[in-house]
């Protein structure tokens, strides 16, 4: 039973390698050949960060330690790989050291997880309580396949990331009691918060392999970590006077994280994974998921969220909290968030992530080119009714200048964060057509929560132009500011044959009654709608937005009449 759990030489990740073939991979062959990985495929988008702060980066770190220097950074990701030495160590790591402690189904200390843990009533739970896309208790999808009463079963790789992935985002519902939790109240324990991961918008910097998208996510700390600081399956390694209770026992704390390998595989579930025979060899079909460690706050070096930043908070809140990511929005919408250098001291904003702040400062000294093609991606999970769902999950990735994050190059910058507001600007303009539109025809605006809006639709259909545009903008060189302003022209023109596009469509749906219109007053004036009306208003706003392609348009006119 132990081999097929073994996580360190068994099958755990489908590997997309350079010639675009996949392969299966465990931890340690995914961490010796990462230079070699283009990325790795999995289940869902909240994945990634899953696997690599509850594995790769951890294990990574604890071996090598944290760059103290960017000059050490440089060094690291400027090879491209783990030197013979380092593989060395990693293989030990994995092997004499720890590689006993990443059996998922040992008797005595099953990989994250509790040997022999039992709920309080003796029941246990169908494996579907650790995917959210599947129907499970209060949590149940619209669109599952299955329901509770059907049985799913789990590869012992799948249900190793499931487990990860219950650590880092469950639903704050109640939770089974444990035998041996003093906590538990009338068999069950309440007041859960979410998983840390769902208490913030994930932001992950990606690189070309796997091995830089490491590096990328490893800050730089001058003093190294924190005295004491173990990952979660060397807790028995950490000082008695830090108060961590054993993620191995029943019982659980809330408590700060103590550092940050000890943030990166925090613990805030106890669970087990009970197996079943079948003909395709040991699958997972049985869980308990009980109340685990519960983190106080977000501290400020977690490295994956960007921040809100709060110049006079109420009394007792601190300066920073956590952003979530805005559901229903594209990545690229929330530029302005991503590349949001500097910290708004003197009012409120948003402060971008550690890590690209650290890119921006290792660009500036030269260890990553101002050309190189950064990527990042974002998820998170909304949750409804208490937290005690999910509702939707969210997951994007786009392409990054890194010149874009230099103060130096904010020339860069300012054409990303107006080509966004253009677009939102421009999807307003249309949402106020529709509404003078409905009043043309007799009826009343949209209400705000309710029906759909052309807005919507515009900015999807904007998703492919952006990502070109990110795409070229990474190979600008510096100063360059004739290229910028074709980019610019060009982004323009394709916003407007969009926004002429989704106009037409709204002009075609109007009933014929909204060409004669109608007046409606409002506090002694009179106000006149009427469909022509409205898209000769829209028409100017565009206009005054798109002002690129207005002057393009009025030369054109201009050298026709001179004609």
């Amino acid at each position: 039973m132990a081999s097929e759990g073994d996580l360190v030489h068994g099958t755990l990740f489908d590997a997309v390698v350079r010639d675009g073939a996949r392969q299966p991979v465990g931890l340690l062959e995914a961490l010796l050949e990462s230079h070699t990985v283009r990325r790795l495929e999995l289940p869902v988008h909240t994945m990634l960060p899953v696997v690599l702060r509850q594995l790769l980066l951890p294990m990574m770190i604890d071996v090598l330690g944290v760059p103290r220097t960017r000059k050490e950074w440089a060094e690291r990701f400027g090879r491209g790989c783990f030197s013979p030495e380092e593989r060395d160590r990693l293989a030990h790591y994995l092997g004499p050291r720890y590689g006993d402690r990443f059996r998922l189904f040992d008797a005595e200390r099953p990989f994250a997880q509790v040997a022999g843990l039992q709920s309080a009533n003796g029941e246990t739970k169908t494996a579907a309580q650790l995917v959210p896309s599947v129907a499970s208790g209060n949590n149940v999808p619209l669109f599952s396949s299955l329901s509770e009463a059907d049985e799913l079963l789990l590869t012992p790789g799948d249900a190793a990331l499931w487990l990860l992935h219950a650590h880092c985002w469950d639903t704050a519902s109640i939770k089974t009691g444990a035998v041996g939790d003093p906590k538990v109240k009338s068999g069950k324990t309440t007041g859960n918060p979410t998983g840390p991961l769902g208490q913030f918008g994930v932001i992950v910097p990606t690189g070309r392999t796997l091995y830089e998208t490491l590096l990328l996510n490893t800050p730089v700390r001058p003093d190294g970590l924190e005295a004491g600081d173990r990952p979660q399956w060397a807790w028995d390694e950490r000082p008695e006077g830090l108060g961590c209770l054993s993620p191995a026992g029943a019982a659980w704390s809330e408590r700060p994280a103590t550092g940050l390998l000890d943030l990166l595989t925090f613990q805030a579930r106890r669970i087990r994974l009970l197996t079943t025979e079948t003909k395709q060899g040991l699958r997972v079909h049985r869980v308990i998921v009980s109340a685990g460690d519960r983190l106080t706050q977000t501290p400020e070096f977690e490295p994956h969220t960007a921040w809100q930043h709060t110049a006079k908070p109420k009394k007792g809140q601190p300066h920073r909290r956590p952003r979530r990511h805005a559901s229903g929005r594209a990545a690229w919408q929330g530029l302005g968030t991503l590349l949001a250098m500097n910290l708004p001291v003197q009012g409120d904003g948003p402060y971008t992530s550690l890590l690209l702040r650290q890119v921006k400062d290792l660009q500036m000294i030269g260890a990553l080119p101002g050309q190189y093609p950064l990527g990042v991606e974002t998820s998170g999970l909304e949750y409804g009714t208490q937290s005690a769902v999910v509702e939707n999950a969210i997951g994007d990735d786009l392409p990054l200048p890194v010149r874009a994050l230099l103060a130096q190059d904010s020339s860069l910058r300012e054409v990303l964060l107006e080509c966004v507001e253009q677009a939102d600007q421009v999807a307003r303009a249309l949402d106020g057509l529709l509404n003078d539109l409905r009043r043309a025809a007799g009826g009343d605006p949209l209400p705000r929560d309710k029906g759909s809006r052309p807005s919507a639709q515009f900015l999807h259909s904007l998703d492919t132009t952006v990502r070109r545009l990110l795409t070229g903008l990474r190979t600008v060189e510096e100063d360059d500011d004739e290229l910028l302003d074709r980019a610019q022209l060009a982004w323009e023109q394709s916003v407007q044959i969009a926004a002429d596009r989704e106009a037409g469509l709204l002009l075609a749906a109007a009933p014929p009654r909204a060409v004669v219109g109608r007046a409606v007053k409002s506090g002694g004036t009179e106000f006149v709608y009427r469909s022509g009306k409205a898209i000769g208003m829209f028409r100017a706003k565009l206009a005054k937005i798109l002002t690129r392609v207005a002057e393009e348009r009025r030369a054109d006119r201009e050298e026709g009449d001179a004609a």
